[in-house]
């Protein structure tokens, strides 16, 4: 595979016949592994690391999930928790091989309760990337301040992206905008983020309600698979005492943070990324 090899696209079907759009990478017959994108965000975010992993001898899937990218939009504007892990269970199932799971915030919640909530998906792994059981209050605050910005939109992907580098002050800045271009849509003769805008109401006073924490606790447990929690060392949503406590009460999780990076691992920090699950991921049996 080149460097520069674009992926395939496929659709899947998820819960209540809704259409999932994905990406995919690699041979047929290489092992399956599928990558969850945040909240707010599309499959693109993985773009990097998708053709990397490919490279590497997976068979990688990346998903739009419900409410974003060209993924189907739930039609009632429900976007419970559940709902997303219902789709992390169809997608599973209908890739068959026992996938590795890797998933990034909203991502990572979605395939742990798929994992290890009844009934559970048929994986060989799990890797949430900076999301445990429990957010950072102040951290997922921003979050959400940061989606509700600019509801009307950018008068360029330019505009957008300068918004991001604003919100993100510790990544490198790119004067690329094409990008950022993947997770826009045209609205008009405006740039709006490409995710349904009532996925804020669910977001909203759900990102830690009581006894979720305890709820996903109990699915790590539960997911009889080896966990690994990988935390941007500088994010701001998973600090660290909250990753020990989950590594504390998971027995079979274990942890590494990748450096200089923030919530958004992946992004900030690619190759890193990268590196820290290589070792996690050739230990798979």
């Amino acid at each position: 595979m080149t460097a520069g090899a674009l992926p395939r696209t496929r659709s899947f079907v998820g819960r209540d016949g809704i259409l999932l759009t994905a990406d995919v990478w690699g041979e047929a017959s290489s092992p399956p592994l599928v990558l969850l994108h945040g909240g707010g965000q599309t499959r693109h975010a993985w773009h990097r690391t998708g053709l990397r992993l490919a490279t590497l001898g997976w068979r990688v899937v990346a998903p739009d999930l419900r409410g974003h990218g060209t993924s189907q939009w739930s039609a009632d504007g429900d976007y419970n928790l559940g709902l997303f892990a219902e789709d992390v269970r169809a997608l599973v199932a209908a890739l068959g091989g026992r996938p590795v799971l890797i998933g990034a915030s909203l991502g990572g919640l979605s395939a742990l309760l798929a994992a290890g909530e009844a009934p559970r998906a048929a994986i060989r792994a799990l890797v949430l990337v900076d999301v445990a059981h429990r957010p950072d209050p102040h951290g997922a605050r921003r979050i959400v301040d940061f989606m509700r910005h600019r509801p009307d939109g950018f008068a360029s992907p330019g505009e957008a992206a300068a918004t991001v580098s604003a919100h993100l002050p510790h990544r490198p800045r790119t004067a690329d905008a094409e990008g950022i271009r993947k997770n826009l849509r045209r609205h008009g003769d405006r740039w709006v983020w490409h995710w349904d805008p009532r996925l804020l109401d669910s977001f909203e006073g759900r990102m830690d309600p009581p006894g979720m924490a305890e709820r996903l606790l109990a699915a790590a447990r539960h997911a009889d698979v080896p966990i690994l929690l990988v935390r941007g060392g500088i994010s701001d949503v998973v600090r660290e005492e909250i990753a020990e406590q989950f590594c504390d009460r998971v027995p079979h999780a274990r942890r590494v943070d990748v450096a200089d990076a923030g919530h958004m691992v992946a992004g900030d920090r690619n190759e890193h990324f990268i590196d820290a699950i290589i070792p996690f991921l050739e230990g798979i049996e």
